[in-house]
């Protein structure tokens, strides 16, 4: 049984339709990397299943019940938490409030608290009382996905988290997710970069044009296919 899964599910802005009959599935335990070029429809789809953007109920399931149509506040509360592109974090409070915030609306006891996320990103704690917006791109980043556990989640949908960022400060971030995953979250990781993708990933999807254009492990699909269905001379 699928945590989470998509089935056919199409979204739209106004009368552009941005994602055309997309399969994808997320087991308990699982990381799954969603790989693409911009405009594949990635954002899109993690829009989607975090609530941001409304769809038809069945189209999104979560534990087996239909919440396509759910506003992101009841997804956020059954269990679902986004990490999102750009961050989003508010430039009028401190790094401790943007941290606490995530415990809105979600009063569910777990692994993650101040103290935890503080463990896991020890730079935070000691620049807690500076504005959000004051930190690196990196460490603002780490306040973001900070912030998402801080819900305690079941899923964590992690939104281009490598965008921008040196490549020591991702490697950095994403020595993080051993840790998460094995405090409960299943993931479910928006990114660029293909090799990091398949670096953390148990099963990737590519995504090209608002479709699936190839889905299996890191181990059984080659960069050759990879490159072929990125950028478009492989079609589902």
């Amino acid at each position: 049984m699928a945590l989470l899964e998509t089935q056919g599910l199409t979204a739209f802005y106004g009368d552009f339709q941005a994602l055309f009959g997309v399969d994808i599935t997320l087991d308990a335990g699982e990381t799954v990397a969603i790989i693409g070029a911009n405009g594949a429809g990635k954002s899109t789809l993690m829009r989607s299943m975090s609530g941001m953007i409304a769809n038809a109920a069945g189209q999104v399931r979560f534990e087996e019940r239909e919440i396509g149509a759910l506003p992101a506040p009841d997804v956020m509360a059954l269990g679902i938490a986004m990490v999102p592109e750009g961050r989003k974090l508010f430039p009028s409070l401190s790094v401790e409030e943007n941290l606490l915030i995530g415990r809105y609306g979600r009063a569910t006891a777990g692994a993650w608290s101040l103290q935890t996320v503080y463990d896991l990103f020890p730079v935070l704690k000691e620049r807690r009382n500076s504005p959000g917006t004051a930190l690196s791109g990196g460490q603002q980043q780490m306040v973001a996905i900070g912030r998402a556990l801080m819900s305690n989640p079941k899923v964590l949908l992690c939104d281009e988290i490598s965008l921008g960022l040196a490549p020591v400060i991702i490697r950095d971030i994403y020595a993080a997710f051993p840790k998460i995953r094995a405090e409960g979250a299943s993931i479910v990781i928006v990114e660029q970069d293909i090799g990091q993708a398949l670096k953390v990933a148990d099963r990737l999807y590519c995504m090209m044009e608002g479709r699936v254009t190839l889905s299996g492990t890191p181990a059984s699909v080659g960069r050759d296919e990879i490159h072929a269905a990125y950028f478009g001379a492989h079609t589902a």
